[in-house]
């Protein structure tokens, strides 16, 4: 399956929001282990709190991938200022066994 790259930035000030949504988000991602490759938080440089999202997603389609990021209970609360999906390819490393 291809490979896409999904980032997320958060809002200013929207830490609160993001703290109060991360069981829903994480129990959706519990639901595409096969999807997502490898996800976390991105950091700020100065206190290490959580300011986006960064993932490497398997999907047949960029639309598939798409939605599964529109369906992100982070993206349904609003909390992104933008994101971006980029097709991607590996060329060094595996993220497979």
């Amino acid at each position: 399956m291809p490979y896409f790259i999904l980032t997320c930035v958060d809002k200013a000030g929207a830490l609160d929001v993001r703290v109060s949504t991360r069981p829903a988000h994480l129990a959706y991602l519990a639901g595409f282990k096969e999807n997502v490759k490898l996800a976390g938080p991105l950091l700020d440089q100065v206190e290490g709190n959580m300011i986006g999202s960064h993932f490497i997603l398997s999907f047949e389609t960029q639309a598939q991938a798409q939605s599964f990021a529109d369906s992100d209970p982070y993206a349904l609360a609003g909390l992104f200022d933008h994101s971006s999906l980029t097709p991607y390819r590996i060329t060094i490393g595996t993220l497979e066994p």
